[in-house]
C-alpha cells in the first residue's frame, strides 16, 4: 500500500508497474514468454498454466473491510500485491486494458459511454451498439493472440450471452471462448481448459458487481455474495492440481452514494449549459461543449461542486497521465471537460441515464476503494 501514490486525495492508476493491465504479460513471462518486455513491479511465481479468476467489484479496501466474510481470499492478501485499476475504474475500461495490456488512452475504451466521434452518439461499452466495429474502435492486438500466437493455449471462460460481444471482441479476441452459466460448470470448464500447458484461462464473475450496484456494499445482499464468492474460489482452487497457478483479481472496486450526496444536472440548468453530451457515468463524467464553451463550463462545474469533484480539462485531465499515453484517435472521445468525484458524490444525468436513480453502489472515480483492487495468488 505504502508504494501506491497518491494525489490530492486520488490514487494514481500503477501504469506499467501493477495496473490491470499489466496483469497479462506478467503470466505471460511466469510461463516462460515476454510480451512488450519485463512487467516491472509485477512479479509472480513460475507455473505451467496459469488461471486468472476476475471478479467484478472486489476493490482491496472492501476485501480488507469485510476479510471475516471472505476468509479464503482475505488468507491471500498477507503474501500478495495491491494493484490498481486504469481510469475511469470501470468494467469495460478495465476488462479491455486486462485483454489487451494496454492502457485506457491506448486501447480507447475510456469510459462506461463515451462519445462516438463526429456524432452526438454515446457507445455504451456493455451494451455495444451494431453501427460500431469492436476491431475498428479496438484495432490494437491482443495480449491473447499475441500469446496464442507463442504456443500458449489462451480460454475465456464467461458466460454463454457474451460470446461475440462488442466487448468481448475490442477486449479479449485471441482467446478460445467456452460459454457456461452456473458456478459448477464454469469451475469444470476451467479445470479441463487449463489441463494443456502452457495455458491461461480467464475466468469472470460479475455478481457480486451487480450486488453492489442495487443493494449496496454496506448491504447483508453484498456481504453474502461476497461469502459466496469466496466459496467458489476457494471451490475452483481446490479442484485445480497443485500445479496450476489460481491469480484472482478485481477490475475496481465500489462505494455507496447516499442521497444526498447525489447532484442531478437535469435538476440545474447552469450544469447543462455550454454541453451538448454528457457521458461517462455518475462518478466519472464525460462532458463533450458546444464550441467555445469549455472555459465556461469548467468554471461552472467547479464553482458548483466545489471539493465534491474534481472538474478537468481534458488536456489537463490527460496531463496528469489518468489516461496514460493518449492516441490521437481516442483524444475525442474523451470528454472536453471530464468530472471524477470525490468522497461519496455522484453527478447523475437522470435525462440521459435515468437508471442510476435505483443505483446505491457505484464506481468509476479515483479514490482508494474504487481504484485498489487484490492481485492474490495461490
Amino acid at each position: 500500500m505504502s508504494d501506491i501514490r497518491t494525489m490530492e486525495e486520488f490514487c494514481e492508476p500503477a501504469y506499467g508497474e501493477r495496473s490491470l493491465g499489466d496483469v497479462v504479460p506478467a503470466v505471460a513471462a511466469a510461463l516462460g514468454h515476454t510480451l512488450d518486455g519485463d512487467p516491472r513491479g509485477l512479479d509472480l511465481p513460475g507455473a505451467s498454466s496459469y488461471v486468472v479468476f476476475l471478479i467484478d467489484g472486489l476493490g482491496a479496501n472492501l476485501l480488507r473491510r469485510h476479510a471475516e466474510v471472505a476468509p479464503y481470499l482475505a488468507s491471500l492478501l498477507p503474501t500478495s500485491t495491491i494493484g490498481t485499476a486504469g481510469v475511469p475504474s470501470t468494467t469495460s475500461t478495465s476488462l479491455t486494458s486486462f485483454g489487451t495490456g494496454l492502457v485506457p488512452g491506448g486501447h480507447g475504451l475510456v469510459g462506461f459511454t463515451t462519445r462516438v466521434p463526429g456524432t452526438e452518439n454515446l457507445l455504451n461499452a456493455l451494451i455495444w451498439d451494431a453501427d460500431v466495429d469492436p476491431i475498428e474502435w479496438q484495432p490494437h492486438t491482443t495480449t491473447f493472440t499475441r500469446l496464442q500466437a507463442l504456443g500458449v493455449r489462451v480460454s475465456v471462460v464467461n458466460k454463454r450471452e457474451f460470446l461475440g460481444s462488442g466487448l468481448t471482441v475490442a477486449a479479449h479476441r485471441g482467446a478460445d471462448y467456452v460459454g457456461v452459466d452456473r458456478v459448477g460448470e464454469r469451475i469444470a470448464a476451467v479445470v479441463a481448459a487449463s489441463a494443456e500447458a502452457p495455458s491461461l484461462t480467464y475466468v469472470y464473475d460479475g455478481d457480486l458487481d451487480w450486488t453492489g450496484h442495487r443493494w449496496g456494499v454496506d448491504s447483508s445482499h453484498w456481504l453474502q455474495q461476497l461469502a459466496m464468492i469466496d466459496h467458489e474460489a476457494e471451490q475452483l482452487r481446490e479442484a485445480l492440481p497443485a500445479d496450476r497457478r489460481l491469480l484472482v483479481v478485481a477490475d475496481h472496486g465500489m462505494v455507496d452514494v447516499p442521497q444526498d450526496d447525489r447532484i442531478d444536472v437535469a435538476a440545474d440548468d447552469a450544469l447543462g449549459s455550454g454541453i451538448f453530451l454528457i457521458g461517462g457515468e455518475a462518478r466519472f463524467r464525460h462532458l463533450y461543449c458546444v464550441g467555445g464553451a469549455v472555459a465556461d463550463v469548467v468554471d461552472t462545474w467547479r464553482a458548483t461542486l466545489a471539493d465534491r469533484a474534481e472538474v478537468l480539462t481534458r488536456a489537463e485531465a490527460i496531463g496528469r497521465g489518468w489516461f496514460g499515453p493518449v492516441d490521437p484517435v481516442v483524444l475525442p472521445r474523451i470528454g472536453d471537460v471530464v468530472v471524477a468525484c470525490r468522497g461519496t458524490s455522484a453527478v447523475l444525468s437522470t435525462d440521459g441515464f435515468p437508471y442510476e436513480t435505483r443505483l446505491i453502489g457505484m464506481h468509476g472515480s479515483l479514490t482508494d476503494d474504487e481504484m485498489l483492487i487484490p492481485l492474490l495468488v495461490d
